[in-house]
């Protein structure tokens, strides 16, 4: 992952209230956000899944109908 430097927004107690991203690493973190959640639903129709059909036959499946 990039390094990702945000600058720090504080109160008058010197506490960081807020962080500052460019826009750059803001939307690297979104990306890798969006990735990391597609990967979970993907892990989940895994589990949850009933069953499979082979690429291969789904293909020719369609290619028979005419959609392909």
């Amino acid at each position: 992952m990039r390094n990702i430097k945000p600058k720090y927004l504080v109160n008058e107690d010197g506490r960081k209230t807020a962080a500052v991203l460019s826009m750059k690493d803001y939307r690297s973190l979104m990306q890798r956000l969006e990735d990391l959640e597609d990967a979970l639903e993907l892990d989940e129709a895994v589990e949850t899944a009933t069953g499979f059909r082979e690429y291969t036959d789904i293909r020719a499946e369609l290619q028979k109908e005419g959609i392909l």
